[in-house]
This record gives C-alpha cells, structure tokens and sequence, in this order.
C-alpha cells in the first residue's frame, strides 16, 4: 500500500523574521549616525557618501526614511535603477542592491541630464 499523505521534497524552512525598524535619529545628528542607522536597509557607494558629505546636501533622517520609502515602491514596480526626487535633491539608486549610487543638488547642477535610469520617484 502507498501512503499518500507524506510529504514530498525538503521540509519547508522557517518564515523569515522581520527586521527590526532602525531607531530615529536625533535632532542634529551627524552624518556619519545617519548613514550608520540608514546602512541597515540602505547602502551609499563610497562616491555618493563623499559627495553627499563634501557638498552638505542636507541628506537628514527624514529624508533618509523619505528615500527607504522611494526604493520600496520602485522595487515593488520591478524598477532597476531610479532616480528619487527628495526635495532639490535627486538620488540615483541601484533598486536591487538598495545602493545610493550619487547624488545631487538640482539647483547647482549643470545639466541634470540622467541616462541609464527606467524609473523616477518622487518622495
């Protein structure tokens, strides 16, 4: 006799637990404590973290979260690489690798030509 009520293939491995959300930042806290909280969900290439430090574009908690938000929804819209539009500022983001790839002030740019880019967020 067969038993047809065992199962087939692995046993199923355990639901994931879910992150536990970054605690908010300080009013005034330095950059190098945002970045700290934000690389939990977030990653900023070496290029983009210098430019962002260098030109003080004013990347603060709120906008941190803002951006996690913006990378969110273009990943749930299968978007590869975006821009997020935070303000005057605009991020170029990497969806899959949640990489901040650089970023810039809109109002002190020169051309604010993007290429390679399938998506904007506005946030």
């Amino acid at each position: 006799m067969i038993d047809r009520t065992a199962a087939i293939g692995p046993a199923a491995a355990p639901a994931p637990r879910p992150q536990p959300a970054a605690p908010p930042a300080p009013a005034g806290a330095a950059f190098g404590d945002l970045l700290q909280r934000a690389s939990a969900r977030l990653t900023l290439s070496n290029h983009a973290a210098k430019r962002i430090e260098r030109r003080d574009l004013g990347l603060d908690a709120p906008k941190l979260q803002r951006l996690d938000a913006a990378i969110d929804r273009a990943a749930s819209k299968g978007a590869r690489s975006t821009v997020v539009m935070l303000d005057n500022l605009a991020v170029i983001v990497d969806v899959p690798g949640r990489t901040v790839v650089t970023a810039l002030d809109t109002t002190r740019g020169k051309e604010n030509v993007f290429t390679n880019i399938d998506s904007v967020v506005i946030a």
